[in-house]
């Protein structure tokens, strides 16, 4: 039974209460949904990387929603109550921050620098304080300090795995759910389309850029990707 449906993803129920079932959708959008196209293959990718990043996550200890892949385009994952945060890392200043902070793009941080934005559609995820966190009621000081913690280590992970393929992790987003026991896990996806990922040499994206500035294919450009990761 459908559950959810996103703008990339599509969540149903199993036969385990605690088990849900993710299928990828072939839909892309950039800018809050302002952007959208259908591109055949996209979900077949998304859900290969990100099966594969949870995988190598796993094989170094961090824990996620992720269990297993099931087919090119689904995956079983255990449910939980996703916090109402993108928790987004930068390590590189591109995007946003730059018109904000008036950082120059390609400006490599001291150290990373971690933000959340609160996920509320009708608000444009705006960017929010750890004060405004507590505010809304969406985490106390231990849980943040938690949030903060795993997507710092998660960080350091991504960045060994990215030095493999010659590439520059720029930035990127994760989200975060509680299980039934109230363990704060890594969940969504980790993908081209959460992250922005830079050849260390050319510059050149390797993320969801590409289609938000119509600087090439974003199907060749995730294949591209895979296949860098399907060499370490």
């Amino acid at each position: 039974m459908l559950v959810y449906e996103g703008k990339a993803k599509r969540v149903f129920s199993t036969d385990d209460e605690q088990v849900y079932r993710i299928e990828y959708k072939d839909e892309v959008t950039a800018g809050n949904g302002a952007k959208k196209d259908v591109m055949a293959g996209k979900g077949r990718l998304n859900n290969l990387i990100t099966s594969r990043f949870f995988e190598l996550l796993m094989d170094a200890g961090y824990p996620s929603h992720f269990i297993e892949r099931l087919s090119d385009t689904e995956q079983l994952v255990r449910k939980v109550d996703i916090t109402p945060l993108e928790v987004v890392v930068r390590n590189i200043a591109a995007g946003s921050i730059t018109k904000r902070l008036g950082f120059t793009k390609g400006e490599s941080f001291r150290q990373p620098l971690v933000e959340f934005y609160y996920k509320k559609d009708e608000l444009n995820d705006p960017l929010v304080t750890d004060d405004h966190v507590k505010l809304l009621g969406i985490a106390d000081d231990v849980e943040i300090a938690e949030l903060k913690r795993q997507a710092l280590a998660i960080n350091d992970h991504l960045i060994a795995l990215m030095n493999r393929m010659n590439l520059d992790l720029v930035d990127f987003k994760i989200e975060f759910g509680k299980d039934k026991d109230g363990h704060i896990l890594l969940a969504d996806e980790i993908s081209p389309d959460t992250c922005r990922i830079w050849d260390k040499e050319t510059k050149e994206n390797f993320d969801k850029d590409v289609y938000r500035e119509e600087t090439g294919s974003l199907i060749d450009t995730y294949i591209h990707f895979y296949n860098k990761m399907e060499a370490l």
